[in-house]
């Protein structure tokens, strides 16, 4: 199982990219998804890429096509403690178990067909938002990946989640052929390690409740 790409949604539109900018990495490109009601700003590494989310348009993102995905409860975070993260992975055959029971989502900005799978974890919303990326979705090209900070691969991804009830098959699921591992905490938080931690150096981004480990 391989990471896509993982977002974090946004208290502040955005702006907290900037202090991922000022810590040397090189921001990509960034859109607005129409009909889903959310922007993004994104930094892109050589096997996955980091989005920062935020809610663009109240109305579109609580709309009826776009309500099911629980997207408006996700930039809710502030107040309804949900899980402001979501972890895309690519869609291959070991991950037909995974998304057995996952809703099918068709955003405006696909074209007809193409959608994207989604365990919205809404009965246990300290999990993140788990999402398998559509097969006809190209990766990324001209990207920048050459980061000032010397960061270039992630190695794991660990989400600290504020609860106990993770079922042993699903963490076993994730954890099993990917870099993905859970930890019980206080809170909800993540800490991304990027090049196995070669230098044994953390960076702490507490309004994204984000850690970068290198």
């Amino acid at each position: 199982m391989e990471i896509d790409h993982i977002f974090i949604f946004s208290s502040r539109q955005g702006k907290e990219m900037d202090d991922l900018v000022d810590f040397g990495f090189a921001e990509g490109s960034n859109r607005v998804h129409p009909g889903q009601g959310t922007a993004n700003r994104k930094i892109y590494f050589e096997n996955f890429f980091l989005e920062i989310v935020w809610v663009h348009n109240e109305a579109e993102i609580r709309n009826e096509s776009v309500s099911k995905t629980k997207l408006w409860e996700r930039s809710d975070f502030l107040n309804n403690g949900y899980s402001p993260f979501g972890l895309g992975v690519v869609n291959t055959p070991d991950t037909d178990k995974l998304f057995g029971s996952a809703i099918r989502y068709q955003p405006e900005y696909f074209q007809t067909g193409t959608t994207f799978d989604i365990l919205t974890n809404e009965q246990n919303p300290y999990l993140p938002w788990i999402f398998r990326m559509p097969l006809a979705v190209p990766k990324k090209q001209n990207e920048p990946i050459d980061h000032t900070n010397g960061i270039r691969k992630l190695t794991k991804a660990v989400f600290e989640i504020h609860t106990k009830e993770v079922s042993t098959e699903f963490a076993s699921l994730l954890e099993a052929n990917a870099a993905v591992e859970f930890h019980q905490s206080s809170r909800n938080a993540l800490t991304l390690e990027f090049d196995n931690g070669r230098k044994r150096k953390i960076e702490k981004f507490d309004r994204l409740n984000l850690v970068i480990s290198y």
